[in-house]
């Protein structure tokens, strides 16, 4: 399974999000540090869903963070988050 796949599952899983998309951006970030040939390395996640009202940025952030567990985090070298309710 992609990672941008498992991201989307355990994302629609912990949050239920109204707007969720995944894109992985790794091809334009090809040569830099973290890049791996096959791409799955930077992703951009937009996400929108009532569970963050309330909460900081920061707590939004970690909460994604949480939600996609350690196992996958590792996986990842870059990610960029649009948080938002």
């Amino acid at each position: 399974m992609q990672i941008a796949d498992q991201i989307s599952e355990k994302l629609t899983a912990a949050f239920q999000p109204t707007t969720l998309e995944v894109v992985d951006d790794s091809e334009s970030h090809r040569g830099h540090g973290g890049w791996r040939e096959g791409g799955e390395t930077h992703f951009n996640v937009l996400i929108r869903a009532s569970g963050f009202d309330g909460q900081s940025r920061i707590e939004r952030h970690r909460a994604v963070h949480a939600a996609l567990t350690p196992e996958l985090v590792v996986k990842i070298h870059a990610l960029s988050l649009d948080i938002g309710v």
